[in-house]
């Protein structure tokens, strides 16, 4: 399912953007850091990823695990 580009100026409905989020999917990264007096003290890496539950089916069906035998593994719940 290919969509068209939205540009700039257009607006588009939270309905329609959520829909198209979750058709493709989205990683969402970011990096937290919690320093004092300019010495970090904490670092957190984060990465979140953003699909519906078919679109993640679909893309693991789609793959090759390298001539593991697909057909043990338990079937995905829709």
């Amino acid at each position: 399912m290919e969509t068209a580009p939205v540009a700039r100026d257009q607006r588009i409905a939270l309905v329609d953007l959520l829909d198209r989020v979750l058709a493709q999917g989205v990683v969402i990264t970011g990096d937290i850091v919690l320093s004092v007096a300019d010495v970090d003290l904490v670092t957190i890496s984060l990465r979140a990823l953003l699909a519906s539950a078919g679109t993640l089916a679909g893309s693991t069906g789609a793959e090759s695990t390298g001539g593991a035998d697909d057909s043990a593994s338990p079937p995905v719940p829709s």
